[in-house]
């Protein structure tokens, strides 16, 4: 009989929990779950807390206009326009953050507002010919309001806008929102855009936001002698659609509609009718 006593295994005594030697540098991160909040802290304590980047900020709509700018645009005066329209309160608010990048974004019923590049371009386009002579857009049609900020834009240029609009949940929605801007010299009309505004006409400009294969003859009858028509409308090679622009030319006591084509577009198609 072996008179040595068995080696105790279980349990340890108490002097001896903890004895292990330490675990190597990796095992030891893998058991600790709060790594990841530290580091999240310590970054957080890194970088420095950012100003005037609210949605309601003038900076971050100076921002986009320095990028438009960047890009082409040139006007100062359609540049400081596009700066002091809050486009973030034409949108819906989960769209709100993207409301000052170069996007187009859905406002419901199929529709979307422009990107401010192609709001800037067209509004650009009829600058250089009426305010260029009157030092403003005088009176202005808009042909599809959307969700009115467009309309809030050529307000801050023209004597006077008419918009309209042929959905009517959208013509509600502008007329909300050009409310709070209060912009007495902008007319909302519920109606068929094709057929234009013949009481408020004729038109030093016409802008339209939506195109098709050509355009309605309404349109070029209310533009004014001396006006300019922007619009897309469909390539005539069929390859799509491009901004048109439509001169109203008086000379020598005769008046004819001059048309140029410009640079591609994509917008939705011009309807007839009111919904």
């Amino acid at each position: 009989m072996n008179s040595q006593a068995p080696k105790r295994r279980f349990p340890l005594a108490l002097d001896k929990v903890g004895a292990r030697a330490p675990a190597p540098a990796s095992a030891r991160d893998l058991l600790m779950p709060q790594r990841h909040l530290r580091e999240a802290a310590a970054d957080a304590a890194r970088q420095v807390a950012p100003s005037g980047l609210g949605l309601d900020s003038a900076g971050v709509r100076l921002r986009m206009v320095q990028r438009l700018q960047r890009e082409g645009l040139r006007d100062e005066r359609v540049l400081q326009a596009m700066a002091d329209v809050p486009r973030h309160e034409f949108v819906d608010t989960a769209l709100a953050i993207q409301a000052y990048e170069d996007t187009s974004l859905p406002i419901g019923h199929g529709q979307t507002i422009s990107k401010p590049s192609v709001v800037g371009r067209m509004i650009e386009l009829l600058m250089a010919a009426v305010a260029a002579r009157d030092g403003n857009l005088g009176r202005v049609l808009e042909i599809g309001t959307g969700c009115g900020y467009q309309a809030a834009v050529l307000a801050r240029l023209a004597r006077h806008v008419t918009s309209i609009e042929r959905l009517k949940p959208l013509h509600d929605k502008a007329r909300h929102h050009l409310t709070a801007q209060r912009l007495n010299h902008v007319r909302l009309i519920y109606g068929d855009g094709r057929l234009g505004h013949k009481p408020g006409g004729p038109y030093e400009c016409i802008i339209a936001a939506a195109g098709g294969e050509d355009l309605p003859r309404a349109w070029l009858e209310q533009l004014a002698p001396g006006g300019r028509l922007v619009a897309p409308m469909l390539d005539p090679s069929g390859r799509g659609q491009v901004l048109v622009v439509v001169d109203h030319v008086v000379e020598a006591g005769a008046s004819r509609i001059v048309r140029t084509l410009h640079e591609p577009v994509l917008f939705v198609p011009l309807k007839s009718g009111v919904m």
